[in-house]
Parts: C-alpha cells; structure tokens; sequence
C-alpha cells in the first residue's frame, strides 16, 4: 500500500527461517543413553535432553520506515533440559537451562515501531535466557518452578498467535512494556517462583512472583535480586477444552507444567491480572528525581482462541482465531490498552497438513499521561500504533521451515510524524 494513501504507513516484507534439531553433545548423549535401561525402558525415558534451534529473520523496510534498508538477524538458542527417571522417589522433578545468542541487524531500528516487527530483537550478545528447577506433584494437580522464567512460557500466550513474527502476539504490549526491564519475557528474564494447580480437566490456575527488574541489567551486570528492584506478582486463570476432553477425569496422573505431554487445545479462555509492588515514574515522564511523584502499575489482560473449523485430534485441516485484549494504568504504563486478533488456517495450502497462512491486526493505544508528557518533548502522538500481518509458514522439512511475512504498520511508534 503506498504511504501517500495511508498516512505514515510502512511496509515491512521479511522471510523468517527457522532450524530446530537434536545437539549432538557427546556426553550428554551417552548420559541419556546410559539412562535407558536394557529391561526395555522407552526412548523418551531420558536423564538428559539437549536441544538446539535457530531462528534467522532476512527483512527489509520497503516504505515509509525510519529508514529504509535491510538487514538479517539470527538468535540461537542452546538448551538442556534435565529429568528425574520415572523409577525414582524424586520423579516428576526436572530442570532446564536455556542460553541465547542474538545477532546480526535490527529491524525494528529501521522500522521505528513501538510493537515490534521481529520478535527475535533484542540486545546483541550471549546470556542465560531460563534456569530453573521444576517439580510436578503426581496425581495432585500442582507444579511448582523456581528460577530465572520466561513468564512468556506460559502465561498470556495463545497457540495460533505463535504464528505471526510481530511482537505482540507473544505478550500483549501493554503489558510487556510495563515495569523497568519488562515482565521477565524475552529478551530479558527475572528470577521468579511460579506455582500451577489444576483443580478440574480443562481449568488451570497460574500464579507467579517475579523480581521486579531483569536478571541480566541494562548496564551489563546480572543479578537474581535487588533491595530496590520490588516485584512483580501475576496471576492467570485458564480455560482449555482439547480434542479428546470428555468432561471427566482422565485416569493417568494429573502431571503438567513446562514440557508437560498434554494435547493441543482446540479452544482457550484465559484472564490474566498483574501488579508491580514497587511504585513506577509516570509514563513518559523525562524526570530523573528520585523524589518525583511515583505510581501504581497495574493491569489486566483476556485472550481466547478458538477451532473455527476442522474439529478432532484426526482433523487434517483446520481454521482457528484468536483475540487479545488489555488494559494497563495510563499513569505508568505506555500502552493503555492493546486490542488484537487474527485467523490462522492449517493444512489447506500445497497438500501440506502442517503449512499455516494467517492474517492479524495488533492495535495498541498511548495512554493520557504518556501522551501528555512527550508533548512537552514537541512530540505529536496520533494515539495509537497498528499493524496488519500477513504470514504463510511452509514446513520444508520436520527440522525447517520458512516463513515469508509482510506487516504493514500504520503510525509507527504512535507518532504522526
């Protein structure tokens, strides 16, 4: 669309590649296999499991960016995930690290958005992205972790928004530009402690305590707490019906959490409410005086996704959409409230059961107080910043895909000039 019909829009068209396979550590291998016992233990009953993936993203700004150019990113991550054998007293325990590495350009930087067109930017360099210990309580229903977390992982997360590369259909923008450092998602995480409890098939409630600033600092340091970092308290209520959900009680343990052999959902409800302790500058605000007026950050989100068409574990192909809604306290946060939705078909183009198409729409709208403060700065806002996606991901093979996308972002960073 051309930026003289549509009022500082920009076009951004990228292919995102992705390759995920099995890391051949050597050590690691033979620990995992040493753990398959020759009485006929299953494959998947392993101590250690590593794992690699990288994504790449090649784009360019076509029109109407900040500046115009293109650039390739790439981030790595390199995990390993450890589990208590089965035959154990301490089973149901398991712990995981995740260290990243990010690289190459921006393409935010050249796109000037406030959303974020690629949800693999982020600082360059390696860190640890997530450690932490877990341990399910069998036949209980609960699952407690303690660690640095990806609140991401689990909380305000929907499976057919995974598709689009923009960054609010991971966590809501309202939510993940509230706080200091963020609310521990990438590319920053916090220390936090999640506890998990299903109480009934088809009900999940989460509920986290989360340091109040990043792990990895700004400035370069780390560390897990601070006596000023304060915290950041988060709790999601879930609603879930998948494919072979009969209402009653399933007979296996009721064992959950991260990495948790459970079926895709066809249809999800959740409602989230999240509170930071400490007291936050006003949004906006250039003020650096430690005595300056501070206030409440607060906020809300709802987002459901559901099975259009194409219903049944056995279905081939398949429609979902999804919408997304938050509102955060104009006094601290940027964002207001974020309004966001899209359609998601699978199996319906080429013959291929697992290729995606999609189309969404992110809107995410400056609060009073935010837009008050950088109009002393001369800045122009226009209120809010939205963006259109349309996204098609090819699975080339089971260790890659590609996935060619183009936004289109009307008033970027919510400034009409």
């Amino acid at each position: 669309m051309n930026g003289a019909h549509v009022r500082c829009a920009r076009v951004i068209g990228g292919v995102r590649g992705a390759i995920r396979c099995v890391a051949l550590v050597a050590c690691a291998a033979a620990w995992s296999t040493a753990s398959r016992a020759s009485d006929g233990s299953n494959a998947d009953d392993r101590t250690l499991v590593p794992s690699l993936s990288y994504d790449s993203d090649a784009g360019a700004v076509t029109q109407g960016g900040k500046s115009d150019g293109a650039v390739y990113a790439g981030l790595l991550h390199l995990r390993l995930r450890w589990i208590v054998p089965t035959a154990s007293d301490w089973r149901g325990t398991s712990a995981f690290l995740d260290v990243r590495n990010i690289h190459g350009g921006h393409l935010g930087d050249l796109a000037g958005d406030a959303q974020g067109v690629s949800n693999i930017d982020g600082p360059d360099g390696s860190a640890v992205h997530e450690l932490w210990i877990q341990h399910n309580f069998e036949w209980s229903g609960a699952s407690l972790l303690a660690g640095v977390y990806d609140v991401n992982s689990e909380f305000d997360r929907l499976t057919a928004a995974g598709l689009f590369l923009n960054s609010s259909f991971g966590v809501t923008p309202e939510f993940a530009e509230s706080g200091t450092t963020g609310p521990s998602i990438f590319p920053r995480t916090a220390a936090a402690l999640r506890f998990a409890i299903r109480p009934w098939n088809g009900a999940l409630l989460r509920a986290a305590l989360v340091d109040g600033a990043s792990f990895e600092r700004p400035d370069g340091s780390h560390a897990l707490f601070k006596r000023d970092d304060g915290a950041l308290e988060l709790v999601e209520w879930s609603m879930l019906r998948r494919p072979d959900a009969t209402g009653d009680e399933p007979l296996a343990p009721r064992v959950f959490g991260r990495f948790a052999p459970l079926p895709t959902y066809e249809d999800k409800v959740a409602v989230g409410l999240w509170r930071y302790t400490k007291r936050l500058p006003g949004a906006g605000s250039a003020d650096d005086d430690p005595e300056a007026a501070r206030h409440p950050s607060e906020g809300a989100y709802v987002i459901g996704e559901w099975r259009l068409f194409g219903r049944g574990a056995d279905a081939k192909k398949r429609v979902s959409g999804f919408a997304q809604f938050g509102v955060a306290d104009p006094s601290t946060n940027r964002f207001g409230n974020y309004v966001g939705g899209g359609v998601v078909a699978t199996g319906w183009l080429f013959g291929k059961d697992s290729d995606q198409v999609g189309l969404s729409v992110a809107s995410a709208q400056e609060g009073g107080t935010y837009r008050r403060n950088v109009s002393v700065a001369g800045l122009r806002s226009t209120r809010a910043e939205t963006t259109w996606e349309l996204s098609y991901l090819d699975q080339v093979k089971p260790w890659l895909t590609l996935e060619p996308d183009v936004q289109l972002v009307m008033h970027p960073d919510a400034n009409a000039a």
